[in-house]
């Protein structure tokens, strides 16, 4: 058996081979580690005390207003009143950790102040009269033998741009709507950061039970400064918390409508990573932020930017230095690829540049003058994550191939090390025959009698033959390449010179994402 672990914020695969005590005693240090944060702002700690910023970094990133400036030397800072020492935490000096910044209106533009009592979601165990030791430990059958194995909660956000049931065209709404929950009732602080789509339809009542938190965050972006807010719901032991901004309300899907993609989507989805960014800092979710200490699980190129945000915004100036990302792959096809003069539309420093940049090869371009320079979101993802996961491992090494690979399989390739599948899974309280109410009949493991009665509706459904013994292939997906209906369509005459029955679900999906 194998368990995940996340040393020094860095997902990795490790067996737990260990003995009890070994195991323990790492688990106990990671546990130091991962809510040291917390203990600076608890009884341990002192006081939290605004000041100058001689050396010219702010904890907070304010001077440039979070957008990729420089930092001004007479700007605020937050300095932890249990500093180690000088030079510490911000670009500049000084121990910098955390800020928050306002604008003349009151809105909220930067960072906020982590809460001074520690999230009631940590379990703090004394040990030997110091406070701050936190450890959970559950015991585990490992290969017929118990061990102690110590289980560590982490503050997890998810960004993306549908999920599951408030918004979903496909697999990505799914799991998107189902991991976060199985994530959550494992221990986990889970995040769920989306886009709060409306687009006059009776879908718009998904977001019913979800309340506007009454936090604006300012984006400096596409020329200008945008305002998003926020709203939230608690479901299911997780935070859902939608992006709110005009751009998200009007009729059509989350990416497009029947004349093909939004022309603004590069806008839309830039202006999602940046709120995501800032909504582990500034929400008071359950009375107490989420703070820097954060895994981004970031799902294709609509969520791409953030791990670029992270490196490029925040961490130059101390803050999310601990956090880590890692990007979800679920269809390389779609990357966010728009032209190279859109970068300084992003709110990216110049410098960074060269993680997105793209170059068509000279068959792609249009006309003779054409350079084809771009810019690819989703490349900008794979350069930054410090892990790449797909929804499969068949998936993992079908992108590093030239026929897979969509212009990316070399660099995919060169970040192998990092790059790793796992199976999507389901959802077996909603997917449960012995309980849905979507069926027929219910059926389980020790008595599939149901199967039939399901199959024989099905054909009275359809009109078809009631056959209980005849084979009926059935096929749910979008008519695509990459579902394989090409390979369908070929074999289905050789398939019908045999008594079977065929049943497709399926639609065609027009390029809107």
């Amino acid at each position: 058996m194998e368990t995940l672990h996340l040393a020094r914020g860095i997902p990795r695969r490790t067996a737990s081979a260990a003995r009890a005590g070994v195991a323990a005693s790492r688990a106990a240090g990671r546990a130091r580690s991962a809510v040291s944060f917390w203990r600076r702002r608890s009884a341990g700690a002192g006081p939290v005390v605004l000041r100058r910023s001689a050396g010219g970094g702010r904890g907070g990133g304010g001077g440039f207003g979070g957008f990729g400036g420089s930092p001004q030397k007479d700007e605020f800072a937050v300095e932890d009143g249990e500093r180690e020492s000088e030079g510490e935490g911000g670009s500049g000096g000084g121990g910098l950790v955390l800020g928050a910044e306002r604008d003349a209106s009151g809105a909220v533009v930067g960072f906020s102040l982590a809460p001074q009592t520690r999230p009631d979601y940590v379990e703090v165990a004394g040990a030997e009269g110091e406070k701050g030791t936190d450890e959970i430990k559950e015991t585990e059958e490992t290969e017929g033998e118990e061990e102690a194995q110590t289980k560590l909660s982490y503050n997890i956000v998810f960004v993306t741009a549908e999920a599951a049931p408030y918004s979903k065209t496909g697999g990505l709404g799914d799991v998107c709507g189902s991991l976060p929950i199985a994530l959550a009732a494992r221990g986990h602080r889970v995040m769920v950061v989306s886009p709060r789509y409306q687009n006059g339809t009776v879908a718009d009542e998904r977001y019913a039970g979800a309340v506007d938190l009454g936090h604006c965050v300012k984006v400096h972006c596409f020329g200008g400064v945008q305002e998003v807010s926020f709203f939230h719901e608690y479901r299911k032991g997780v935070d859902w918390v939608f992006v709110d901004h005009p751009s998200y309300q009007r009729p059509g899907n989350p990416y497009g409508d029947s004349f093909g993609a939004f022309g603004d989507n590069q806008f839309r989805f830039t202006l999602l990573c940046h709120a995501a960014c800032e909504a582990p800092l500034v929400l008071p979710l359950g009375g107490f932020t989420y703070g820097e200490n954060c895994l981004f699980l970031v799902n294709d190129w609509h969520a791409g930017l953030v791990p670029v945000l992270l490196g490029a915004k925040y961490r130059p100036f101390g803050v999310y230095k601990d956090a880590r990302s890692v990007l979800v792959i679920h269809n390389l096809a779609h990357q966010g690829v728009e032209a190279a003069v859109t970068y300084k539309n992003l709110g990216l420093p110049p410098q960074w540049y060269k993680a997105l940049e793209w170059v068509f090869p000279t068959w792609a371009r249009t006309h003779a003058l054409d350079t084809g320079e771009a810019v690819n979101v989703l490349k900008g993802a794979i350069v930054t994550a410090d892990r790449i996961l797909t929804v499969s491992k068949g998936y993992s090494w079908e992108i590093t191939t030239a026929e897979g690979g969509y212009g990316l399989n070399e660099l995919l390739s060169s970040r192998k090390f990092v790059l790793s599948g796992i199976t999507n899974g389901i959802d077996i309280t909603e997917w449960d025959p012995s309980t849905d109410e979507y069926l027929a009949s219910h059926y389980c493991v020790s008595d599939l009698s149901g199967k039939v009665q399901c199959k024989i509706a099905l054909q009275k459904e359809l009109g078809l033959p009631i056959l209980p013994d005849c084979p009926l292939i059935g096929f749910i997906g979008r008519l695509d390449y990459q579902k394989g209906i090409d390979l369908i369509s070929s074999a289905m005459p050789e398939l019908m010179e045999d008594d079977i029955q065929f049943v497709s679900y399926a639609w065609v999906w027009r390029s809107t994402i």
